[in-house]
């Protein structure tokens, strides 16, 4: 979401306003983490980071595709979109750095980080790019058609990343990430568990360390 200042703003109606919204933010977050909700988080036009020490992803598939970040300015960002049919995550961390008229506010969230991983299904990552300290691709197949992936959970059924019709694509039977770190720009999922949630909300620009 964006906030763009204007002549004339009231800052505490923008507060009053605010305020609210960030309680129903974790509201859902809260009802996500107890696997009570579908998860589907897309930040549009607003890039995020996301880092992880490790991910097991089983049925993976990943293509190239074209992000509209902002259609009404036919903004176009390439991505690499990453689907995989379950996988879990450990030391998961989300971090977004929002606009506002009173300075940038950031949004990190935190999960997966004791006994038990986040887990997500049918999970798609839009992604531009991605640092992998060491990565297993286990019976992969590279060069296959997009549109004939076999391996994965296929394309994703949103509209905000569109594929060419048979572009270059690659699937694995599973998938092995250590210290993971990425920047994207839309994030779903069918299930999204996040045991251990931690979310915090402040001034100022926050950032996921690895």
């Amino acid at each position: 979401m964006k906030s763009q200042a204007r002549g004339g703003t009231r800052w505490k109606r923008f507060a009053v306003v605010m305020v609210p919204s960030v309680g129903a933010a974790a509201a859902v977050t809260m009802a996500i983490a107890q696997g009570a909700l579908a998860a589907s988080f897309q930040v549009s036009g607003q890039q995020f980071q996301i880092t992880a020490d490790h991910i097991h992803g089983e049925g993976f598939g990943q293509y190239g595709a074209m992000e509209d970040t902002d259609p009404k300015a036919k903004d176009h960002k390439a991505v690499a979109v990453v689907g995989m049919n379950k996988a879990d995550i450990t030391n998961l961390c989300q971090a977004v750095n929002v606009p506002t008229p009173f300075g940038a506010v950031g949004l990190k969230l935190k999960a997966g980080g004791g006994k038990k991983p986040a887990h997500a299904e049918k999970l798609y990552l839009d992604a531009n790019e991605m640092k992998v300290g060491n990565a297993r691709f286990n019976e992969i197949d590279i060069g296959v058609s997009s549109d004939h992936m076999t391996k994965g959970p296929g394309k994703s059924s949103g509209d905000k990343a569109k594929s060419v019709p048979g572009s270059f694509a690659q699937q694995a039977d599973s998938v092995e990430f250590d210290d993971v770190e990425q920047k994207a720009w839309a994030t779903s999922a069918g299930t999204f568990t996040l045991p251990d949630l931690h979310m915090s909300v402040s001034m100022g620009a926050q950032e996921c360390k690895k």
